[in-house]
């Protein structure tokens, strides 16, 4: 049976024949490996009337079942003797499935299995599952486990196990034993994880080959490269041991709520009351409550589409938008987080620095205690992190309860009888009060837009648990639960508090109580404090201390106990602090693993048990110390909030992409989320930028725009499936249906190629010169006809196409790798002529390498080569044959290549191309050798020559050697000759101008001949001149050859007359029957008839080749008129003789004949 494995060797190639006891064999490994098949299935009988599936009893069902050692079936107790078949029927063929035992270190034995003490059935089930439990860190008999029966056939207690394919090998479900898995989501796993392991369900192979075929030997199917999971299962659960895990209450809600109330619900929430009053208060915390919630809701969507590791933001937006997006917004989120930290400490060291200054005890100045409070406090927090994310979490806990008590301390304070707080504007609850505060009374220049853009920082927070993911038990439920519920609490709070402020306290109040008057005597003082016994009036002339608009720290007073306020500033501080001092070093860890910036991946290391990200905590520690001893960071806190409302623009905008593009990949469990909605949430945050700082939203714009510019041109090598792969495809597919719908117009005709390269690393003289035409112009397709045996193509195939691709990427070709199977050469090419391409994207030119080892190759191939050029008249494809004096396959010259560029280079592993392997079967054919099989010229000697020490390569490989590269250079002033002789519609003209548009072929000039009468040579001049003109294509000279016709030297005759010779039937040497019949069996022969009649047609080939070497001799280039030979008139051998004697001692030449549709026109 066919598998990604080599078949386990077993005896001669078979199992032994159950009730022999075989030799003993050494153990086997305990998973798969390469030269390992992961299960043996052999073709055995059973008896008719010896049932199947659960039904199945006695030693016929473990016979069946089989021994788990991978080379002898069990034998039957020897009590027991399987009862015979009954003799009415006939044996049934059946399917054995033998499995290796990864729990058990013996080795497998073909003899007996021992007998079972009585009542041994259940223990041997319990430590089976026990077994189970210790590989894969969770019990796997479930309701689709060993069924009861299988397990305990016989009364035996030697149960085998299998390897990573799932435990339903020997289930009973279908009524048979079947390799077949049932579905199961360790099938879907990308690595191992906490969760359980990664399995690998069996091919379509292994389900579908042949019995008697010999497995691939290509290591795991499916394409996986990464080892087997049980290597790793026991080692990653030892690891997870002590790693601390959050909730959705400590992870995410608790850090969301201390990161969002922070210092501005006490000190600058009152403010913004008093200039925006209560109505317009609301407004600017429900709006900002708006974005943060469509935020919230993208926020949801995405984690829940799939599992999320640690990364916060830059993971959600890299998963979705892909690298580029992601790797931008990764470091400036991570930097804003960094200095973040700065911020939050330096406002909690002005805090206590007013304390200082109340108390008349600085330390030094007010500039340099703020850097002492700060540099102390940030190596505490410091100190904190280091600790452990479990220090962390306990630190949080106790801010929180210190902030939650703050908030219950100011509620009650506004309940408290105000008595001497009157006179600092605090009354207590009155409606006079909050009729006079609801409406906006802005000063100073302040603007609902100025008050929005200071409030809204506060807002900033909602990241905060998704920003540690990776530290989440389960982040798809944690991030939704978690960070909905925070803004719904905290906008709550924050609605609560201004509405209480305006409640409870007048815009202005001077603080004495000499202003104490009785309520109503004053007329002409219409404020809430003349009704309610104090005259503030002198503050309209003279600014006063008190109040919502002039005491930030009015909550203290209000407050039923002033240092409980304090206490929840410094909690509200620190937290904040302590939430960006991990985020970052997590954000930054998750960008450095994966390479984005290749110098940065020194910080990708983790330790301990959390994988603490300790290199990221020391650079975030520095970069915090650096802000804070500046101490001025009034200039820098725009711009991180800059960069937060970027992060969140791009997540909302991921949401909108990701519905947008369709992709069937694209089913979040959470579904209270519109792609409408969140593109209007990307809006917002974008217009949120501007209004909060314009300069610095400009700023962050251009940093975003020169970091993703930066890595999509450094085009890091991940691939993460994001929505911009699947909106790519999206518009690509509706595109090539739009054009499907448009008919082809002259003015629009662009050469499409198909071109027959074999494997493209084979060729790339060929490649670079169809892609110097090409490229930006039309499309080109690399076609690899495989032969040979088809099991052994198609494995190459399905390699061959991934591998190819991306080697066509890396070297910038920009063009498409088609392999297809065939018997040969011709047949292939028959089916990408007719099947290659989508709509109106098909080619409509076949171009492929001149055959120059034909003398020497098998007619055959040849025959089938010129049949090639037929087919393609036939499917009305232009055709262009290309040669060039050296040669294009140089695939028996890559390992010594290869060799040279990695000892001069040091290229990395996968960069190198793998060299080609080569079936005895392909190197057989000349034809696939010199055209279009990739399996060409490397021979085995050839191969295991390079792989000992280098060898010099002879003059000719070095000359092919340089040959290969000689279109990858710029070709400098020279000639490009185009000898359009037949009008073909154009194609042989439009190929050398489109080759002088491109910059590699700009300085060279187009020199133009043509035949002509020798008495019309002027005549014949300006008549091309002028149709040249109005093609308004440039040239250099136009050259009419007056002579074309001239009878060839005598040797040059003699030359072609040698060559044919030994193509030639001599039919008039041998009698008609014998001449006749060796024409039936080689059509490709040449009769003398033949040869007399298209005698002048040869001349020509002959005459032109001489003027091509006199004219042509020196050219850069030479672009010609393929003659057309008529199909079952001409043979092969003559055709391909002309085309010989036609292009040989040349500079590199095109054959080029169109298929005679105009593809160049005058008209606009």
């Amino acid at each position: 049976m066919e598998s990604g494995f080599p078949a386990s060797p077993a005896g001669g190639g078979g199992e032994q024949a159950e009730g022999q006891a075989g030799p003993s064999e050494p153990a086997m490994p305990l998973r798969p490996v390469a030269s390992q098949s992961r299960f043996q299935v052999d073709l055995v009988t059973e008896g008719g009337g010896g049932g199947g599936g659960d039904e199945q009893k006695g030693p016929s069902a473990d016979q069946e079942v089989g021994d788990g050692g991978g080379g002898a079936a069990a034998a039957a107790p020897a009590s027991v003797s399987p009862p015979p078949p009954a003799p009415a029927e006939e044996a049934k063929g059946r399917f054995r499935v033998n499995f290796v035992d990864p729990a058990s270190s013996e080795p497998p034995t073909s003899g007996p299995p021992p007998a079972a003490p009585a009542g041994s059935a259940a223990g041997s089930h319990s430590q089976q599952q026990a077994a189970s439990e210790s590989m894969n860190g969770y019990p796997q008999n479930g309701d689709t486990m060993l069924s009861e029966s299988s397990l305990h056939s016989a009364g035996t207690t030697t149960h085998h196990y299998y390897d990573t394919h799932s435990n339903t090998y020997y289930l009973r479900t279908f009524g048979h034993n079947t390799i077949d898995a049932v579905p199961r989501i360790d099938h879907y796993r990308h690595t191992v994880a906490q969760l359980g392991e990664k399995l690998i369900r069996p091919s379509l192979a292994e389900l579908h080959d042949e019995l008697d075929k010999e497995p691939f030997e290509d290591g795991y199917v499916n394409g996986d490269e990464t080892s087997p999971a049980e290597e790793a299962v026991s080692k990653h659960i030892a690891d997870n041991k002590g790693v601390v895990k959050f909730g959705w209450v400590k992870g995410v809600l608790v850090r969301c709520m201390l990161n969002i109330w922070g210092v501005m619900l006490f000190i600058r929430l009152t403010w913004i009351v008093g200039h925006a009053g209560i109505g317009l208060s609301l407004v600017v915390i429900g709006t900002a409550t708006v974005v943060t919630t469509i935020t919230g809701l993208s926020t949801s969507a995405i984690t829940t589409n799939g599992f999320v590791r640690g990364g916060g933001a830059y993971y959600l937006i890299s998963r979705s938008l892909g690298p580029e997006f992601g790797g931008a917004i990764g470091l400036i989120f991570a930097f804003a987080n960094a200095v973040a930290v700065a911020m939050y400490v330096v406002g909690f060291a002005e805090t206590v620095r007013d304390l200082l200054v109340e108390h008349n005890a600085l330390m030094i100045d007010e500039m340099s205690d703020i850097r002492i409070i700060g540099t102390i406090t940030i190596v505490a927090l410091f100190g904190i992190s280091v600790a452990g994310m479990e220090w962390e979490a306990k630190a949080q806990i106790v801010l929180l309860g210190i902030l939650l008590i703050s908030i219950v301390n100011f509620t009650v304070g506004t309940f408290i009888p105000a008595h001497d707080k009157r006179a600092k504007g605090f009354f207590n609850y009155q409606s006079e009060i909050f009729s006079e505060n609801f409406g906006p009374d802005f000063r100073e220049g302040e603007t609902f837009f100025t008050v929005f853009a200071i409030f809204f920082p506060a807002a900033t927070g909602i990241l905060a648990g998704a920003n540690i993911s990776g530290d989440l038990a389960d982040p798809q439920l944690a991030i939704p639960k978690g960070t909905l519920l925070a803004i719904v609490i905290t906008t709550i709070v924050y609605a609560g508090a201004a509405i209480s402020t305006g409640s409870c306290i007048v815009r202005d109040a001077t603080g004495n109580l000499t202003d104490a008057i009785i309520p109503g005597t004053l007329t002409n003082c219409t404020k809430a404090a003349c009704k309610l016994g104090f005259n503030f009036s002198s503050c309209a002339t003279n600014k006063c201390s008190y109040g919502l608009m002039n005491d930030f720290q009015v909550m203290t007073l209000v407050s039923g106990f002033g240092p409980l306020v304090t206490a929840g500033i410094f909690s509200a501080t620190l937290s904040s602090a302590l939430a960006s001092l991990v985020s970052a070093p997590k954000i930054f860890q998750a960008l450095c693993k994966d390479n984005i910036y290749p110098g940065l991946h020194v910080f990708s290391v983790g330790y301990g048990k959390n994988n603490e990200p300790l290199r990221g905590y020391v650079l975030t520690f520095f970069i915090g110390l650096g802000f804070i001893l500046i101490a001025e960071l009034n200039v820098i806190a725009p711009i991180i909030s800059n960069f937060f409302l970027a992060s969140y623009a791009l997540i909302n905008f991921s949401v909108f992409h990701a519905s947008l593009a369709k992709s069937p990949g694209w089913r979040p469990a959470f579904r209270y989320y519109n792609m409408w909605t969140s593109l209007i949430g990307a809006i917002l945050c974008c217009g949120v930028m501007f209004v909060i700082n314009w300069w610095a939203a400009l700023l962050t714009n251009v940093i975003v725009l020169a970091l993703y510019i930066y890595v999509t041109y450094k085009k890091p090598d991940v691939n993460w499936g994001s929505s911009t792969q699947a909106l790519t495809y999206l518009s690509a597919l509706q595109h090539a249906i739009r054009l499907t719908g448009v008919e082809d117009h002259v003015k629009n005709f662009r050469p499409q190629c198909l071109l027959m390269t074999g494997a493209p690393t084979s060729r790339p003289a060929l490649l670079h010169l169809v892609h110097a035409f090409t490229k930006n112009v039309g499309l080109v397709v690399c076609g690899h006809v495989h032969t040979g045996p088809r099991r052994q193509a198609l494995k190459e195939i399905s390699t061959d196409q991934a591998k190819y691709q991306r080697w066509l990427i890396k070297n910038k070709m920009k063009a498409f790798y088609a392999p297809v199977y065939a018997e040969d050469l011709r047949e292939g090419t028959q089916f990408l002529l007719q099947a290659v391409g989508l709509g109106r994207m098909r080619p409509n030119t076949l171009v492929f390498g001149f055959k120059k080892d034909w003398h020497q190759a098998l007619m055959k191939d040849v025959e089938n080569y010129i049949n090639t050029i037929h087919d393609a008249f036939d499917y009305q494809y232009g055709v262009v044959v290309i040669r060039l004096k050296e040669g294009f396959n140089i695939s028996h010259l890559q390992a010594h290549e290869e060799l040279c560029a990695s000892q001069e280079k040091s290229a990395h592993p996968k960069d190198v191309v793998v060299n080609l392997e080569h079936s005895d079967a392909d190197s057989s054919k000349p034809s696939s050798k010199s055209v279009s099989e990739t399996n060409s010229p490397a021979v085995s000697q050839d191969q295991k020559e390079a792989k000992g020490p280098s060898v010099p390569l002879n003059v000719t490989d070095q000359k092919l050697l340089q040959a290969s590269s000689r279109f990858q250079k710029k070709q400098g002033k020279g000639t490009i000759d185009v000898w359009w002789l037949f009008d073909d519609g154009g194609l042989t003209l439009l190929i050398p101008y489109l080759l002088t548009t491109k910059k590699k072929w700009k300085d060279c000039k187009i020199r133009v001949f043509i035949g002509g009468k020798i008495n019309r040579i002027d005549h014949d001049r300006r008549t091309m001149a002028t149709l040249l003109s109005k093609f308004r294509i440039d040239f250099s000279d136009i050259t009419v050859l007056g002579d074309m016709n001239t009878k060839p030297s005598k040797d040059n005759i003699a030359a072609f007359e040698e060559m044919v010779e030994p193509f030639r039937l001599h039919e008039d040497d041998k009698e008609q029957e014998a001449s006749e019949k060796m024409k039936e069996e080689e059509p490709w022969r040449i009769t003398d008839n033949e040869l007399e009649i298209y005698r002048m047609k040869t001349y020509r080939q002959i005459r032109l080749n001489e003027l091509l070497r006199e004219n042509s001799g020196t050219a850069n280039l030479i672009v010609m008129s393929l003659p057309v030979a008529r199909k079952g008139a001409v043979s092969s051998a003559l055709y391909m003789a002309w085309i010989e004697t036609l292009s040989k001692d040349l500079p590199p030449i095109l054959l080029v004949r169109g298929n005679h549709q105009s593809v160049l026109t005058f008209y606009s």
